[in-house]
């Protein structure tokens, strides 16, 4: 029978010593840390998680998701085993704070960010708008749609509950800012059905001094005022009117960009019909436009035919240096006949000329609300994290 009066001297092992090898094998547990954890119980406002340090973690209802809880039951379960993220260090009785929430957070923008590397169509619904623009959630994220981005006539305010596609602008999770367009998506879409050289019909929506935007099925191009006639026009509102029903013929797409570039100076049988008989041109616009693409095809053959291997020409069919020089007109001459940089710029609209200006991406923080606004603001993570 096993004496039960031992003494610690003859047991050789004291309280001491077992704390001591409970600190040795104990973990060391870091703020930024993704550890396992078990729920063992739930309380009204968070829940209790046996992560193996010495007291049980505490995580709050608000670090339960990126998107609003009202009760624990929504997202933990008794005895549930999943991850979570150390947000701080142990408070005064030892205890851990946890966090989903910022699992999420981050695995939510590199799932944006891989969204946008692909150039993907997104849809969301629409659950609020402002003086700016409208609100969406991606991967749990909030999304901002600039107004000019929104291409529906309808008013912001009815769009609540739509359900929209979009590409992505701006992905920033530096600046928490995630901008989306509506527009892009649709302009998208429709350029997947529509081919270089095609003649449509469209309306005109707007008239700038550079040029008519024409809305053709819901998307809006640029006939651009030097590609409305081969005689000169002084401005677009000499030839057209807002509503007039126009046909044209599209002469570039550029999806990445999102324009549509329209002419109808390659539809006129005879320079100047556009001013002079309207009718003729869109009598004959199909005829002229299979013309065009015969010539598109023609330049393209060639093009093609010009970047094989040249053929060795032989040293004697070179004409001296001397002899090439007196064909040469002086660099004086050239200039007279090259217009001046500026007069070119003045005819040429800005990149992002639209029947609406286009705000820039990182539109003022105001402006655009942040990507991670919720009910409260995510908690940086600490310092010793970076370290």
């Amino acid at each position: 029978m096993v004496n039960q009066n031992l003494t610690a001297t003859e047991i050789g092992f004291t309280h001491e010593d077992f704390a001591a090898l409970l600190d040795k094998y104990d973990y060391h547990f870091s703020p930024g840390d993704v550890v396992p954890g078990t729920v063992f119980s739930i309380e009204p406002r968070g829940a209790l998680i046996d992560i193996g340090a010495k007291t049980a973690a505490y995580i709050p209802i608000q670090e339960m998701s990126i998107n609003r809880v009202d009760s624990p039951e929504e997202v933990l379960q008794s005895n549930e085993t999943r991850e979570f993220f150390i947000l701080t260090d142990e408070n005064e009785d030892g205890q851990l704070t946890l966090s989903i929430r910022r699992i999420e957070y981050m695995r939510a923008w590199e799932r944006v960010r891989q969204l946008q590397a692909e150039d993907a169509t997104v849809r969301s619904g629409v659950f609020a708008t402002n003086r700016g623009g409208a609100l969406v959630r991606i991967e749990g994220l909030r999304g901002f749609i600039p107004g000019s981005h929104i291409s529906t006539r309808k008013p912001k305010e009815e769009l609540v509950g739509e359900d929209l596609p979009l590409k992505f602008l701006e992905v920033d999770e530096e600046r928490n800012r995630l901008v989306l367009s509506h527009r892009r998506a649709l302009v998208e879409r429709k350029m997947n059905r529509l081919e270089v050289g095609e003649v449509v019909i469209g309306t005109v929506r707007g008239i700038k001094p550079y040029g008519a935007f024409i809305d053709i099925g819901g998307v809006s191009g640029l006939l651009h005022i030097s590609e409305i006639s081969h005689e000169h026009i002084d401005t677009p509102h000499s030839v057209f009117n807002v509503n007039d029903e126009v046909k044209v013929m599209i002469i570039d797409l550029d999806a990445e960009r999102g324009r549509i570039s329209l002419s109808t100076k390659q539809l006129e049988p005879e320079p100047g019909d556009m001013i002079k008989n309207r009718d003729l041109v869109y009598d004959k616009a199909e005829e002229m436009a299979a013309k065009y693409r015969e010539q598109l095809l023609a330049k393209q053959q060639g093009a093609t035919a010009a970047a094989a291997p040249a053929e060795v020409i032989a040293d004697e069919d070179i004409p001296p240096a001397t002899e090439l020089e007196e064909d040469i007109p002086p660099a004086a001459e050239l200039e007279e006949d090259i217009p001046v940089v500026a007069e070119i710029e003045a005819e040429i609209p800005a990149a992002t000329e639209t029947e609406e200006e286009i705000p820039a991406a990182t539109e003022t923080e105001e402006e655009i609300p942040a990507a991670t606004e919720t009910e409260e603001e995510i908690p940086a993570v600490p310092a010793a994290i970076e370290e």
